[in-house]
């Protein structure tokens, strides 16, 4: 058999007669040449034929985070569409993480969401693939995809904090040594999560709209964006006077959790204790709860889009959506503005 008939069985198998290809490939069985090296393939074709994604967290977080979950779920219908695969490279905060990136054989990459001092995001930059970050922090040259966290914690902390007089708030950690803690006014100097420090102070902004001091929101950290974790603080934040009167939390995960540890206290809702959340999960619509809407499936497909598409940066879904949804677990207030785009 010639090299090319070869060849052809196995990258074009509709050139090749029925008879030949059998031929070549019972002669590679006895050879036990299992077919064409993957990685030489993508050598002579000039891509590897996936996509890269960077959780910037442990592996089992893409599968445990609800947030990540809906998240990656955007990202791989795109990646279908497109007729690619889906590599993920988490990371922990070393300096394998950059190796790591390094060693990928991709033909681009998301980043979820990170720190601001996470040197992933410069050994991205350095591939020169084309790469997309979710909510940030910015790069120069990397397009960030996500919607405007400051002016939605405004909004929804207008409505948890209406008529409020101890307002608190459930947040994600502020960097990435997860300490969890209960402090008071505006993010400290360490919060390098761009979504916690964003939410941070829009909830903040919120509080000083209606009145307050900064100095009276509490703000609980919780280590992990956990119902377990979000409990424990709850129950803190409960059993410390002055109790809170209103909870605003980051993500609807620990808003229903806060509701579970405040009606197991007996507290009525939202009478005693008002709750909002974050994301508008099937979870809050079950649990009557307050929350932001926005489509994480919608933005990862987006980040693959233009990670996959560099040359048309603007084609692809709509700028990511959000508004507030207002249910049973908040007190009334004035109408809304109108939802941001």
């Amino acid at each position: 058999m010639s090299v090319m008939t070869a060849s052809y069985t196995y990258s074009q198998p509709s050139r090749v007669s029925a008879d030949a290809a059998a031929r070549v490939r019972a002669a590679a069985e006895t050879l036990g040449y299992p077919g064409p090296h993957p990685g030489a393939r993508s050598l002579r074709r000039g891509r590897a034929g996936s996509l890269g994604v960077v959780i910037g967290e442990h592996l089992s977080y893409a599968f445990d985070d609800p947030q990540a979950a809906q998240f990656l779920a955007g990202v791989a219908e795109e990646c279908a569409a497109a007729g690619v695969g889906l590599t993920l490279v988490p990371t922990v905060g070393t300096q394998a993480d950059v190796e790591r990136v390094n060693a990928a054989a991709v033909d681009g990459f998301v980043i979820w969401t990170t720190t601001d001092d996470d040197p992933v995001l410069d050994a991205v930059a350095a591939t020169g693939l084309p790469a997309a970050i979710h909510a940030g922090p910015a790069r120069p040259g990397l397009p960030v995809i996500g919607i405007d966290d400051r002016a939605a914690a405004r909004q929804i902390g207008r409505i948890a904090f209406a008529g409020a007089r101890r307002p608190a708030v459930l947040s994600f950690p502020t960097n990435r040594g997860r300490q969890r803690r209960v402090l008071t006014g505006p993010p400290p100097a360490e919060t390098t999560f761009a979504v916690t420090r964003a939410r941070w102070e829009g909830f903040l902004d919120a509080w000083t709209d209606l009145g307050g001091t900064p100095e009276a929101l509490q703000v609980a950290v919780c280590s992990h964006n956990t119902a377990a974790c979000g409990e424990d603080l709850t129950r803190q934040l409960l059993g410390t006077p002055p109790s809170p009167d209103a909870i605003a939390a980051m993500s609807d995960e620990l808003a229903l959790a806060a509701l579970t540890v405040a009606r197991r206290a007996g507290l009525s809702i939202p009478a005693d204790l008002a709750v909002t959340g974050w994301d508008d999960t099937e979870g809050a619509g079950r649990g009557d709860l307050s929350t932001v809407s926005q489509s994480l499936r919608q933005q990862g497909r987006l980040c693959a889009h233009l990670a996959l598409n560099p040359a048309q940066p603007h084609a692809g879904p709509p700028p990511p959506h959000w508004q507030v949804v207002i249910r049973g677990s908040t007190r009334p207030a004035p109408a809304p503005s109108p939802p941001g785009l």
